[in-house]
């Protein structure tokens, strides 16, 4: 009896015990329930649908883009991209391994691709290869059984019809970067805060990781209106991934055409003739700012981002000597050498310093505050007055104008005239360049304005330094009468426009001699002279190094005089602005007032391009003013020295 209790009790605890083991395995078991079922049922729920369930973007096709009268310059093409679902790849490192076979990449690189997509939800195809052949989109294709986790998602790929010649304006896209999501991101919250939470719900950032936006130029400025809105597309695919309906769909809003303001022509006629050189073109319209061509010499071809660059293509652009990817235009300032005098002229007449006659006597140099300063010319120009000083470029004119206006007032008018402030161009990147005075010296050297340097500045050298489009804006104001305007790329766009206060009269004198610049004893004649079109211009030379006058071709290329060119047309109806700077190219009137006048034979059919009849939509009688025969030479002692290195 004893012992049968005793067993009796040793069963009765093993059950107890079996009950407590029995109802901590069902807490468990209903806890995890619960966790799964209510703490994260929206989690596994938004799982479940999602494999089932897809949603497709539907890429809207990118804005096309035309010069002024319609041209095409840049369109869209079909392109093939490679995306992964993670969520579908029972081991990662093999399916990236065989992508990486079938594409003959490194494995690598797909992994890297991968890496830029880390935040994103597993379930969501990210990008891992770009661009696909069509063989290698049939081999995926095919292959769908065996690796499902792959899709061809096909996307609008960005085709520049024009390549290098306009790379610097229109620029290029790039894929959305993690950086350019958090800003996207940071203008959502601040658009929540400024409506105080109003209106926040469902607002979404503009773009999603594996879109392409504009990275620099008018791609850029323009992209919210160039890229449009995508679409979407609900599809409901069954266990291996295959589509079995479509029950949801909202289109894509294609982004909106944009028309540049550029003469397609003259811009492929401006690259043309900067091939070869390093150096930058502007072509405006005086009368509006309106740009019709910009080159930066070299260039890149954009098409190379489109399809995605490579690592050696990016490498060889970043290690160029002469950084094809810098827009020569707007981020490159060099002294304006003689070009500058056109502003000392205008300067000198409205403070009142010099008349139209006000004479100076050039014997190749003159000596101020005790220094020698050369002219260009060894044997002087002799007695000169504005006209013939800034026909004939002469540097002892302007150190005698320079020493009277002291740069205080030089810097107050160069300033006027827009230089030493950005042009407000609508691309990034722009510089402002540098008009000194005494306090930018005390800034920025910590010690005071020497007065021999006023001498320096007052021939474009020295401390002074300006951009190509800069002296374009200025040249423009002068030509159309004191109007200052802002280059503008896109037709339409907002120019906003301040007007220089100076006198109609000043403005005139100061286009007399730029005419002179362009007739018999002006330093571009000879080399740049267009029979029949009268345009007028200035050149400039910049000393690279100091000391030297006349030629430099007998330096290294490196060491050799920078040659600028600063021109309107025609003179009596200006409608073109061209100036031309090209690094170590020697005299302006050798190396760069021959550019310009290919690009005014180009734009108004003249000289050697004149056809029968006038440029279509420019008639005969608004293209150039009929003029008298071209003059006859002058005699031999009055015509200018026109060796290389000549003003």
């Amino acid at each position: 009896m004893q012992v049968q209790r005793q067993y009796r009790e040793d069963l009765t605890g093993r059950v107890r015990v079996l009950t407590v083991l029995v109802a901590v395995g069902l807490l468990i078991v209903g806890g995890g329930l619960w966790f799964v079922q209510l703490v994260q049922g929206s989690h596994y729920r938004e799982l479940a649908e999602n494999n089932r369930l897809r949603r497709m973007a539907i890429r809207a096709p990118r804005g096309l883009i035309y010069d002024h009268e319609g041209r095409l310059m840049v369109e869209n093409a079909p392109s093939y991209d490679l995306l992964l679902d993670r969520s579908r790849t029972p081991d990662l490192a093999a399916s990236l391994g065989y992508a990486a076979r079938v594409l003959g990449r490194p494995v690598g690189e797909l992994y890297k691709s991968l890496e830029a997509t880390r935040g994103q939800p597993e379930y969501q195809p990210v990008p891992v290869a770009r661009s696909l052949t069509l063989p290698q989109v049939a081999r995926f294709s095919a292959a769908a059984l065996e690796h499902p986790e792959f899709e061809i998602d096909v996307r609008h790929l960005r085709l520049y019809r024009n390549g290098p010649q306009v790379a610097h304006l229109i620029g290029y896209l790039g894929e959305v970067s993690k950086g350019d999501l958090e800003r996207a991101r940071a203008e959502v919250a601040g658009r929540a805060d400024d409506d105080d939470g109003a209106g926040a719900d469902g607002a979404e950032p503009r773009y999603r990781m594996g879109d392409l936006i504009g990275k620099k130029g008018i791609e850029l400025t323009y992209d919210d209106m160039l890229r449009g809105r995508n679409g979407e597309r609900a599809v409901v695919v069954d266990n291996r991934g295959n589509l079995i309906q479509e029950y949801g769909r909202v289109d894509s809003d294609p982004g909106e055409p944009l028309r540049l303001t550029l003469d397609l022509p003259l811009q492929q006629a401006a690259e043309r003739v900067m091939r070869d050189k390093v150096g930058a073109v502007v072509a405006l319209d005086p009368r509006d700012g309106a740009v019709r061509a910009m080159v930066s010499s070299p260039s890149y071809d954009p098409n190379l981002f489109a399809r995605g660059i490579r690592a050696a293509e990016w490498r060889e652009l970043l290690e160029h000597e002469n950084d094809p990817l810098q827009n020569r235009a707007i981020q490159n300032q060099h002294s304006p050498g003689s070009v500058f005098k056109i502003v000392m002229a205008t300067a000198g007449l409205s403070e009142g310093v010099i008349t139209p006659s006000t004479s100076v006597h050039c014997s190749g140099g003159a000596v101020i505050y005790g220094r020698h300063f050369k002219c260009w010319k060894a044997g002087g120009h002799g007695t000169v007055s504005l006209n013939r000083a800034i026909a004939q470029s002469c540097n002892v004119y302007f150190y005698h104008l320079g020493r009277e206006l002291g740069i205080e007032r030089i810097a107050k008018w160069s300033r006027a005239l827009g230089l030493g402030e950005r042009s407000g161009i609508e691309l990034d990147g722009e510089i402002p360049g540098l008009v000194p005075d005494p306090e930018w010296s005390l800034r920025t050297r910590k010690h005071q304005w020497f007065p021999g340097e006023t001498i320096s500045v007052s021939i474009g050298q020295g401390a002074i330094s300006v951009t190509p489009i800069q002296i374009a804006r200025a040249v423009a104001a002068i030509a159309n009468g004191g109007t200052l305007v802002t280059p503008h790329l896109v037709e339409g766009a907002p120019a906003p426009t301040d007007r220089v206060p100076v006198d109609d009269r000043v403005l005139g004198l100061v286009r007399q001699g730029m005419a002179s610049v362009m007739q018999p004893g002006g330093t571009a004649y000879w080399r740049s002279h267009i029979p029949g079109f009268d345009y007028a211009g200035k050149t400039g030379t910049v000393q690279v190094v100091g000391g030297r006058t006349g030629d430099s071709d007998d330096l290294p290329w490196k060491l050799r005089n920078h040659a600028w060119f600063a021109s309107f047309g025609p003179v009596e109806d200006p409608r073109l602005v061209v100036v031309v700077l090209n690094e170590h190219g020697g005299s302006g009137s050798s190396g760069a007032a021959p550019i310009a006048k290919e690009l005014y034979e180009e734009f108004f059919r003249v000289g050697d391009r004149a056809p029968d009849a006038a440029r279509p939509g420019r008639p005969a009688g608004q293209v150039a003013r009929a003029s008298a025969p071209a003059p006859s030479p002058p005699p031999a002692a009055e015509a200018p020295a026109v060796p290389a290195g000549t003003e």
